[in-house]
This record gives C-alpha cells, structure tokens and sequence, in this order.
C-alpha cells in the first residue's frame, strides 16, 4: 500500500494554509482539530533546558477512554528556536515512555543538542502516563498495556499520529514547511526509528537509530533467562558476580582479544574475531585455586547468558551476545545484577522495569503481577521458556496485533527497506559492542540479512559498531561521535558516511588511560586497526 506523502499528511491537518508566520502567543489557533494546545510560551535564550531563545508548546491530542476505563491521550511538547535552520526532528523517547521529555535533541550520537543546532523538536508520551497508576508500584508505569490502544500507541501509533500535527503546527508557526526532517532515538527510541523506517518511508529524510531494541519482546525474554542463570549460583542478583568477577571477566577477554586490531588499549575493535579467541573455560578456577577465578557454575551461567534464551527444544528465543571487555562497566551492572536505587530493593533494570514490560506490554493475554520488587523478580523467575514465550507473537479479540507485531518493524527478520529506497531516505544504526539490554549480534544480523536482500543497501544504509560501549555511553568507548552530523551531511550535502571522528571522553572515569584519545568509528563490517603507526578501518 503507497504511503501518504508528507505534504499530503500536513495539508490534511493544517487548519489554514500557513502564508505567514503565527506568533507564539497565537499557535493555540493554529491547531489542527482534535489538538489542544495547554501552554505556548515564548521563553529567551539561556532560559528553560536549552540556551536557545525558542517558543514552547504542550499540547494534548488523540483523547480517549480505553478498554480498561483508563483516561489516555497523546501529550507532547513542541520546541521551535527563534534561530530555525529550517530542519526538523521527531525526538523518540527511551524505556516505557509514558513521559513527556524535553524537547531538545540530546544523547548519544547526537553531537550538539538538535535545538541548539536549529532544529525544532516534537517529543511526546507516546500515547500514555507512566505515572497514572501509582497504586500499582513498580508496575504502575506498564499497566498501559492491558489496553490494546495504548501498546499499539507505545509501539508506533503515537509517532505516525503526533508527527504530522507537529510538523503543521511547525509550518503555521514559521510561516513555511521544514525543509528537512529527521527521526533520533535511543534504545527504544532507536526502536521507534527503525520502525519509522518501515512503517513510514516517506515521513523523514533521515533517521537516526541508536541501539535498538527493535525485537524488544524477544529481548524481555532475555531478562527472565539472565535473572534465572544469575540466581543458579547466588540467591539474590547481587552475589551473583561481585564488581571484581566482571573486572576479571574483562581482563580474560582482553587478554585473549585485545591485540586482534594491533593496539592494546583495553578496547576489542574486531568483535567478530574475539568471540573465535576467548574462550570462558580460562575463567574456571582449577583445583586448589580460589582467586582470580570464577566457579565453574558461575562460568555456566555467563556462557548460557550469552549463548541467549533457549526452549526445551533448543530453539533460540531472541539472540546470542558477544563477549566484550564492556562486561565490566556500571552500565552492564545497573542494567543486569545491581542498581543503586533503594525503591527497586537494588534490583537491576531487568528485575524491575523490564520484568514489569514482560508481563504486562509484551504478553497476550497480559499477566498482572504485583509491583513489589520482589514480586517482580519472581514473575521473571517463575517464567517458562516452553510455554510463556508463545505469547508475545500471540494475538486474541481483544488484542489483535500481537507483542511483535506492535512493536517490530513489519520486515524485522527480513528486511529490504524498499519503502525508505524509494522515498530516498537514509538510516544510520549504531550499536554498542557491550549492549546489556540489547544484543548487538541481533543488530548486526539485522544489518547482513538487509545487504543479503537488498544489495543497494549501501546507498542508503549506515550501521557503526561502538567497541566496549555498553547501553548508552559509558564502559572504555570511545562514545561521543556526531553520528547525526554525518546523517545531515548525508541527507543535504550527499555525502555518504564512511569513518566518523569519535574519542573517548574526557571525564568518563572508565576510559581510564585512553580518556580523551582521538579514534574513528568503521562502517560494519569494517573494523578500527592499528598499523602500529595510525588507524585506519578495514575487514
């Protein structure tokens, strides 16, 4: 089915044809039916949480009582820099959404916030309000998921409804329509991107999509596998694997793997060839040894974590994951074993938020568990991986679009992105070697079966591997490219990205010895090596 043109979804909403420019104080007027602006404020430059002088707007739409008899809406705010270059950008928000995050562009990959650089910004909740059920604890902010409305919004409704309305309600404040439009996000904002992608080709000229969770169901599953593995040879999380097990996980891997590019610098760049030369059996504590190893059931444990979720029958239930030095970072612990945050019981992101996401957004019919952060992690440790898994590809009456499909792109197992070819499009992905939450080698499988099958791929594609960073930045990477910089230079200019300037940041405390080094990042399957007088990228 042909996918209505940009131009053609803003003239449909536009109240009026925007020949002049609508002052802040007046946008109220110019919403398209159906859209309530609640707040237009005009504030100065070094005001708010942006430095730019700019107009703000919140607004709500798409107003409804769901199946659940709870009150939903679209909530959004609307940034328009009184400097406006011209561009736009659709910012996608991170975790379970149900929040409204300021509009500005921000987070990995980004470089300069997208405000300050110009852009106007459109952030929303994704179509529901994580804080709306409090009594329900933890799980308070997943409970959107027993209506079917709100998991199809969270999963790409609210972006295809939001995103014409803000780029008319852009139109009718500057007096004339975005000359570029661009798509970020992170996480499951990199989801959205990806999405976006297939869903709607023709919606953006450029989309940036930051390790994503693109099979996000299937990488819930992982959460109970891990939580289970971790609690066979520990009874809590926390004991599982103390800060120096890891470190020593690290150090092993980098014995093995850390001369493959030709510079030892506590970074693995060539990925691929580590997962051939470490082998976790060195970690195995031999007879008569109780340091500098690890049991033998806690080496177990790594290798089923990292070999992915399996049935009774052996069939993989989501991805297997690379083994990287990024295993020893705060982020993989926060994320896996143990979080700081007293509420949580100090349970890690899995055993709470992600367990909550398992049982009631990525399962038909949903499975209401109790909030508690024990309650939570009990559902992950009583999940079967014969039977339970079955239900994020299932569909009922009630729900009639099932976990994946809700939340995956349309091609995710075998994509062609035909639709964002035609519509001249481009995509950028990037991922992090060390990813806790979501595997880079179901990313980098994603991004060969699309070469596979589309062979022009490359004329419109980019995926970038960032070496040891773990969810976001942090880990010893080299962390801070301006991979959006590359896109627009791509996008307007025509200039395909190749190597992209990346460095380890100064005042990230894990790069150790390498904070501040300059490095570049390789267009996969290219890899950073060093020839013992430069780098330069190749296979």
């Amino acid at each position: 089915m042909k996918h209505m043109t940009r131009a053609a979804l803003i003239a449909a909403l536009a109240p009026v044809t925007a020949s002049a420019a609508t002052s802040c104080a007046d946008m109220g007027s110019a919403a398209p039916e159906g859209v309530t602006i609640t707040e237009a404020t005009a504030l100065p430059e070094g005001d708010d949480v942006s430095m730019v002088a700019q107009c703000l707007l919140r607004g709500v739409m798409a107003e409804r009582t769901g199946m659940d008899g709870k009150s939903y809406a679209i909530r959004f705010e609307l940034r328009l820099p009184e400097a406006w270059d011209g561009r736009f950008m659709h910012q996608f928000n991170g975790g379970n959404d149900g929040e409204v995050k300021p509009a500005v562009g921000a987070g990995t990959g980004v470089g300069a916030p997208a405000l300050e650089r110009g852009f106007a910004v459109v952030s929303s909740d994704a179509g529901h309000d994580g804080k709306a059920n409090p009594e329900a604890g933890l799980a308070g902010g997943n409970l959107f998921g027993l209506d079917f409305e709100a998991r199809r919004d969270y999963g790409y409704g609210a972006v295809a409804k939001l995103h014409p309305v803000a780029l008319a309600l852009t139109e009718a404040h500057y007096g004339s329509a975005p000359e570029h439009v661009y798509g970020f996000g992170t996480s499951n904002g990199g989801r959205h991107a990806m999405v976006a992608a297939e869903r709607m080709p023709e919606a953006f000229d450029g989309l940036l999509a930051g390790y994503p969770g693109f099979r996000l169901p299937r990488a819930a599953i992982q959460h109970a596998w891990d939580v289970q593995q971790f609690r066979s040879v520990a009874p809590s999380l926390a004991e599982s694997f103390s800060r120096d097990d890891l470190s020593l996980v690290a150090q092993k891997i980098n014995a093995a793997c850390d001369g493959l590019d030709g510079l030892e610098d506590g970074v693995v760049s060539d990925t691929t060839a580590c997962q051939r030369a470490f082998d976790p059996a060195v970690l195995v504590c031999e007879a008569g040894q109780n340091s500098d190893c690890l049991s033998a059931a806690q080496v177990a444990a790594l290798e089923a974590i990292h070999a992915g979720p399996t049935n009774g029958a052996g069939e993989q239930l989501y991805s297997d994951w690379s083994w990287d030095p990024g295993i020893a970072s705060g982020n993989w612990r926060f994320w896996k074993i143990e979080s700081t945050v007293p509420p949580w019981g100090m349970k890690p992101i899995i055993a709470v938020m992600g367990a909550g996401s398992l049982s009631h957004v990525f399962s038909t019919p949903p499975t209401v568990v109790e909030g508690t952060p024990d309650a939570l992690e009990a559902f992950l440790m009583g999940y079967d991986f014969d039977t339970e898994p079955a239900k994020v590809d299932a569909v009922t009456e009630a729900f009639p679009e099932s976990p994946m499909q809700v939340m995956s792109p349309p091609n995710a197992d075998n994509p062609t992105l035909e639709g964002l070819q035609e519509a001249g499009g481009k995509l950028v992905v990037f991922h992090g070697t060390a990813d806790p939450v979501f595997s880079f080698n179901d990313t980098a499988r994603w991004f060969e079966a699309l070469n596979g099958n589309n062979p022009d791929a490359v004329d419109f594609v980019r995926f970038y591997a960032i070496p040891g960073m773990p969810h976001g930045q942090g880990g010893n990477s080299a962390d801070s490219a301006d991979l959006l910089g590359a896109l627009i230079a791509w996008v307007e200019d025509g200039q395909a990205p190749d190597e992209v300037d990346t460095a380890f940041r100064a005042g990230n405390p894990e790069a150790g010895g390498n904070a501040g080094a300059k490095r570049v990042l390789c267009p996969w399957p290219e890899v950073l090596r060093h020839d013992g007088s430069g780098f330069t990228c190749a296979e």
